[in-house]
């Protein structure tokens, strides 16, 4: 039995680990090219939903930035490219199970496209339509669609390039089909109508070995994330402090000119995503292992892309060579703000395995070092003080090592330690129910909430800029009682204990209580 000190000492730890304040959207110079390989957020959390306890489920979202009204050709999935979700049950950094997703765009008319005929009466002609649609969808008729996605689902168990590949298919029905994007309300009627029209598209399929069935949706979603991003990107264009004298108090008797919480920080507020979840049996996941997974998302490209200068809807290029890595997620915030942007690339690149050439921006890491620089004169300013510096001096960073790269003993530590990036995620400890929540995690009294993976409704932001502020060097309330954690001292983090916010607030209720969680999409037309 863990002493509920020693869990909050260990993944309070990991916190740090993220280091940053926004979410991963567009964090390295590539992947700004390849807007459709670009993961946004990666969940991984026990299952939530009422009667679906023993279940793990997995997000990765796609595809950052959606306007709802982004036509006419919306945001489909790149052919050509591999979204995997893997899966490492014993802690040696490499994943025992993978979940391939590969999709192909088709036409309707035999991949031809609808054509409409135009002009006079015996002189018409055949020409094909511009649009994705010609007239309402719905789940009950498709006939008026275009266009479509479909997507094969692989499992690999072992090595991505030598373990033992499955082609899972939907237990009714011969393939996955990914749903239209929410084109708008005179497409799909209303919100309600769309709602049941993607919920068709959730599939149940059987995993080799596995006694339950396990779950899958791709498409369109409301971006879950919450983040002041525009502000904090202008050099943190604001007082990153609570304002109030509690989050939401309205009485600005927080820290003086901080920053409040509302809605309107929310720059992804009007944003969607799309959505890669799958909803596995936990037993059929945690192998040989002590039950904590680690795991983390890619997006792969044939290495050789060449254009065709004479392109088509089924050939615009010619592709061939490996697959090359060009996107990964794993522990939120990571790649945008704690790797350097020289480095961004490679750690895209990169396997968990060789996450040891990063150890520099763990042990160092520069994000406390430029709120110092931004913010120190006007601390001392508008508090009369002469703190030295706003940033924790307690280096090498080995709390931070321990939780970024390795986990802690009994909670989210696995069965063998080998120090790579995951989100890791022990699948013994119960889920939360969403009115219970804290948006806080654990940090929130609250052990299935990150950095014990990560659920849509953790506010990872304000969590990762408050510990990496130092708040883990002064006493944390474990049962009603102050603890100190002994990973270093109130001396060492001058500003450990104030209350950092980017003032954009999150918790659970902003998404769904059932899969795949997300919500549904914005129309893009009302």
């Amino acid at each position: 039995m863990i002493s509920i000190k020693r869990s909050v000492v260990a993944v309070s730890c990991a916190l740090i680990a993220a280091g940053a304040v926004a979410s991963s959207h567009r964090e390295a110079p590539n992947i700004t090219r390849h807007p459709a390989l670009d993961s946004t957020d990666f969940y991984a959390f026990n299952s939530y939903e009422e009667g679906r306890e023993g279940y793990v489920t997995f997000i990765a979202n796609y595809i950052p930035l959606q306007d709802a009204y982004g036509g006419p050709n919306y945001f489909a999935m790149d052919p050509n490219a591999q979204y995997t979700i893997h899966i490492d049950s014993d802690g040696d950094a490499v994943e025992d199970i993978s979940f391939v997703f590969e999709f192909q765009s088709m036409l309707a008319a035999e991949n031809e496209g609808i054509a409409l005929p135009i002009g006079a009466a015996g002189e018409e002609k055949m020409v094909k339509v511009p649009l994705k649609n010609i007239g309402p969808v719905s789940a009950d008729d498709q006939s008026a669609a275009n266009f479509s996605e479909m997507y094969s689902l692989t499992m690999v168990s072992g090595d991505m390039q030598s373990g033992e590949r499955t082609t899972l298919t939907p237990s009714a029905g011969d393939m996955f089909t990914k749903p239209l994007d929410y084109i708008g309300n005179k497409t799909f009627t209303s919100e309600a109508e769309y709602a049941r029209y993607a919920e068709s598209f959730i599939y149940s399929f059987s995993i080799p070995g596995c006694d339950d069935m396990a779950k899958v949706f791709v498409g369109q979603r409301k971006d879950p994330f919450v983040v002041n991003l525009g502000k904090t990107f202008d050099l943190v264009n604001y007082v990153p402090v609570e304002g109030d004298s509690s989050p939401g108090a309205g009485d600005g008797d927080g820290f003086p000119g901080g920053i409040t919480q509302s809605d309107d920080n929310d720059d992804l507020a009007d944003k969607n995503v799309t959505s890669i979840s799958v909803e596995v049996p936990s037993a059929c996941v945690t192998g040989d292992g002590n039950g904590v997974v680690g795991s983390w998302t890619t997006a792969s490209l044939p290495q050789a892309r060449i254009l065709n200068p004479d392109a088509t809807f089924d050939s615009p290029e010619v592709n061939g060579g490996a697959m090359t890595q060009v996107s990964r997620l794993g522990s939120p915030l990571v790649n945008e703000l704690v790797i350097g942007i020289g480095d961004k690339d490679t750690f895209s690149s990169a396997h968990p395995s060789d996450d040891g050439q990063f150890a520099d921006y763990v042990t160092h890491p520069a994000l406390p070092e430029l709120l110092n620089i931004l913010f120190k004169d006007a601390v001392n300013t508008t508090l009369g003080t002469s703190i030295e510096t706003l940033a924790p001096t307690n280096f090498p960073r080995n709390d931070l090592v321990a939780a970024f790269l390795t986990g802690f003993p009994g909670v989210n530590q696995q069965a063998t330690v080998t120090a790579s990036e995951m989100l890791r995620l022990n699948t013994g400890i119960p889920a939360t129910p969403a009115a219970d929540q804290s948006a806080f995690g654990v940090a929130g009294d609250d052990l299935a909430g990150f950095p014990n993976g990560r659920r849509p409704g953790d506010d990872v932001v304000d969590i990762a800029l408050r510990v990496v502020m130092g708040r883990l060097c002064y006493p944390i309330p474990v049962n009603g009682e102050d603890t100190a954690l002994g990973l270093c001292t109130e001396e060492d983090a001058s500003v450990g204990n104030v209350p950092f916010t980017d003032g954009a607030p999150i918790d659970a209720s902003m998404t769904d209580a059932s899969f795949p969680y997300l919500k549904t999409p914005i129309a893009g037309s009302e």
